[in-house]
């Protein structure tokens, strides 16, 4: 049983450099509208993408996409997919085989943070249990895709997640805050302090939601 701790990479862009030009786009995509491309210079996007949002122009600001892989557990990739305008490429208990070399025999979990001694005990305990059932119905035949039934929401899952900002930034919003299951707002807020210094100003209003 191996325990990993969440993340989240920015996969594309690659560099601040991207970013910016990504943001250079958004701002040609926005003075078509206004045909006021002669007014765009080296950071006129900063002042222009701020007027659209005051605006709640967004669909200009959708001319951007970000993705990104993020480590987390299950029960988090179950809410993260519910977000219709994204695309999510996940690790696949159905095809995976846990029991194979290359996963060591062992199954890797995400664990809770907000669990005591006593109770990180019977979670350990828990997790136990569910990765023998596991590795016996596999050793006895049964396919990956039935012995997963066994598996518990806090095994580790891993998963790509393509969408334009606006979603991400719907996204943050939502999963940031303070009422976010904990889960899901630990590895979020892990991704918003990387986008507020690579997208500014795209979520700069969000500053305040990196420690909800």
């Amino acid at each position: 049983m191996i325990i990993v701790e969440p993340a989240f990479t920015i996969l594309n862009p690659r560099s601040a450099d991207e970013a910016r030009d990504m943001l250079r786009r958004v701002e040609l995509a926005g003075r078509v509208c206004y045909k006021s491309e002669d007014r765009i210079s080296e950071d006129s996007y900063h002042r222009f993408i701020l007027m659209l949002m005051q605006k709640n122009h967004w669909s200009v600001i959708e001319h951007a996409t970000m993705t990104a892989h993020l480590v987390t557990n299950r029960g988090v990739t179950h809410e993260l997919v519910r977000h219709r305008i994204a695309s999510f490429s996940q690790e696949s208990t159905r095809y995976c085989n846990y029991h194979k070399g290359k996963f060591g025999g062992e199954i890797t979990l995400v664990a809770p943070r907000e669990l005591g001694d006593a109770e990180m005990d019977i979670w350990r305990a828990s997790m136990r249990a569910a990765e023998q059932a596991y590795l016996e119905l596999i050793q006895r035949g049964v396919s990956p895709q039935i012995a997963r039934g066994v598996l518990p929401n806090d095994l580790k899952a891993e998963i790509v997640v393509t969408a334009n900002l606006r979603e991400w930034h719907h996204l943050f919003a939502l999963r940031c805050a303070a009422n976010a299951h904990p889960h899901i707002r630990q590895v979020m807020q892990i991704g918003l302090a990387q986008v507020i210094e690579l997208f500014t100003p795209v979520f700069d209003d969000l500053v305040g939601l990196r420690n909800a």
